[in-house]
């Protein structure tokens, strides 16, 4: 298999390749992350999400803005590989070869919707998930619990979605310990593969708008995020002008 294809965007090492680009199996785990305006922001402020995202194996857009920069600051597109590109393609790929993947995260009741949809939509493939307590910080035996749960099960692809940057830092702190062969964090795909939440149409992510449509739908997240997005425009406004270095 060739060396997939990396795009350097301020100083984030971006996945610009074929997601079949990457294996499902290897000697070691590796991971999978979304890199965005937001999460741009909140690295600035959190070294250890930082350094998570930096340590990522393969870290993939999250919408369109970071494409926007690569294009602004190296001349260079990046190929889209968001949230639910990403999911889907490995659903699709392990229901192809048959297999174990697992669901971490969310509540009880999406992880039996998200069990029950695999059963019926993808048949060759058999899941198991666990909804961890809600909290902002694990304790021992909390990760534990969570180890645990997945390494009994041997899962080929470990999906979390414990929201960023808690899913991010806690896939790259364990994934020396994970007993799989891609853990990818994702986030609200959970709660729109399980029909808890209207899923955003797959034509608004071809067009790379589906972040906009998202303001739309739940705009508390736009508030919330909004100085973090502020940020990064800053940023590459800055760097654009040469008036910031990286």
């Amino acid at each position: 298999m060739d060396t997939p294809l990396f795009v350097d965007v301020l100083d984030f090492k971006v996945f610009s390749d074929d997601l079949n680009a990457i294996p499902i199996e290897g000697e070691k785990c590796r991971t999978i992350n979304t890199i965005s305006p937001n999460s741009y922001g909140l690295s600035l402020k959190d070294s250890t999400f930082e350094v998570a995202l930096k340590n990522t194996d393969f870290l993939v857009l999250d919408g369109v803005y970071f494409a926007f920069a690569s294009l602004m600051l190296k001349g260079r597109n990046i190929k889209k590989n968001q949230g639910p590109d990403v999911f889907y393609h490995f659903m699709e790929r392990m229901n192809k070869k048959g297999g174990k993947i697992f669901f971490l995260g969310s509540s009880l009741e999406t992880l039996q919707k998200m069990e029950q949809r695999v059963k019926t939509d993808y048949i060759n493939i058999e899941s198991k998930s666990y909804s961890p307590p809600f909290k902002d910080h694990f304790n021992d035996e909390d990760n534990r619990a969570m180890l645990d749960a997945i390494n009994s099960f041997s899962p080929e692809v470990l999906f979390i979605g414990m929201t960023c940057p808690k899913q991010e830092k806690w896939a790259t702190q364990f994934r020396d310990r994970i007993n799989s062969g891609l853990v990818i964090s994702i986030g609200n795909v959970f709660d729109w593969f399980a029909g808890t939440q209207k899923p955003i149409h797959p034509f608004w992510f071809k067009i790379r708008i589906g972040w906009l449509v998202r303001i739309f739908q739940r705009p508390e997240i736009f508030r919330r995020n909004i100085r973090n997005q502020m940020t990064f425009f800053g940023d590459v406004l800055m760097i654009f002008l040469k008036l910031k270095r990286i």
